[in-house]
């Protein structure tokens, strides 16, 4: 059970993160087309949050959201690579390094865990899903 709740964690985080980086994205100029692929981006993570909490509501379990400091960071972070000129490339290029860390940190944690709720792993898949889509989407932006 504790795996399957430190899997979930790791989603809600993750989720959280790329909600954090398509927000502060979204504050620069760029094309309307680039634009609606980020806002279906982030209505993706939006939900996959709801879902981890609601699984975690409905077994008890208590997550902890993204450090502030980590949400904070990653917003400068992206206004300094943004700050030399914003580019639809910059843009997609960055949302492509993004969508891959978490696909990593993702296949990392649902490899080390033996067996994990059913629920918890499906939303996993879900998640990888919605990162290697989002992937394939900024290809068309580069």
């Amino acid at each position: 059970m504790q795996e399957s709740q430190n899997l979930l964690n790791s989603i809600l985080k993750t989720a959280q993160m790329g909600q954090t980086g398509i927000r502060s994205t979204l504050k620069s100029t760029m094309r309307p087309t680039l634009r609606r692929a980020l806002e279906t981006q982030l209505s993706e993570y939006d939900g996959i949050e709801r879902e981890a909490q609601a699984i975690a509501e409905s077994r008890g379990w208590e997550l902890q959201d993204l450090e502030p400091v980590a949400k904070g960071m990653a917003d400068m972070v992206t206004r300094a690579r943004l700050s030399g000129g914003c580019t639809d490339s910059r843009i997609a290029a960055m949302m492509i390094t993004g969508s891959t860390k978490g696909m990593v940190k993702g296949l990392q944690q649902l490899h080390q865990f033996n067996r994990p709720d059913p629920q918890v792993t499906r939303l996993s898949q879900k998640l990888l899903d919605c990162e290697n889509a989002g992937i394939r989407q900024m290809q068309s932006f580069l």
